[in-house]
């Protein structure tokens, strides 16, 4: 049985998240869906609520299992038996960070390959900075992430109110 994970942040979980996942659930027999529990980052969303997001983005995807993990990725790999780790790429820049953690990855476990897919032409642009941006400016998310995951970002960002602009950390959607 050939198993792998595909590890992020997922916050929040969109479309091309759900696209990379529902692919390599066709070339494993297992994939493990791990979402990161601790990451360098500002976060909406708190790991509970993002793996809750995740789970029912892709309820009845066969071969599917999502749980949540710290630590090391790779370590991560080996407690599920897998012998993947997917990746998504959408742009050039993207590249360069994967590279570096494939090659990272490979060094501190060597039976761990590292798979890229490319990720479909529809989801280039998304990336959960984005959506987190658009939504906190009020913008409509819905064609970028599933219906349940837009219904949490309307809330939060109503939650928030006044705050909601500075509690994310914007790109360019502002200037």
């Amino acid at each position: 049985m050939v198993k792998a994970i595909f590890p992020a942040t997922f916050d929040p979980v969109h479309m091309g998240h759900i696209d990379i996942a529902v692919r390599a659930a066709k070339m494993f027999d297992e994939v493990h869906i791990g979402v990161y529990d601790r990451p360098m980052k500002r976060l909406l969303f708190s790991v509970n609520e993002r793996l809750d997001m995740v789970e029912k983005a892709l309820v009845g995807v066969p071969g599917i299992h999502v749980g949540k993990y710290s630590g090391l990725t790779v370590d991560f790999a080996h407690q599920v038996g897998a012998q993947a780790i997917v990746r998504g790429l959408r742009v050039f820049s993207d590249f360069e960070l994967e590279f570096r953690m494939a090659l990272a990855n490979h060094r501190l476990a060597p039976d761990i390959e590292v798979i890229c897919l490319i990720t479909s032409e529809q989801h280039m642009h998304l990336s959960s900075s984005t959506v987190r941006e658009i939504a906190s400016l009020g913008g409509d998310v819905s064609s970028m992430v599933p219906p349940h995951v837009n219904e949490a970002l309307v809330a939060h960002f109503r939650n928030l109110g006044d705050d909601a602009r500075d509690s994310v950390d914007m790109v360019s959607l502002r200037d």
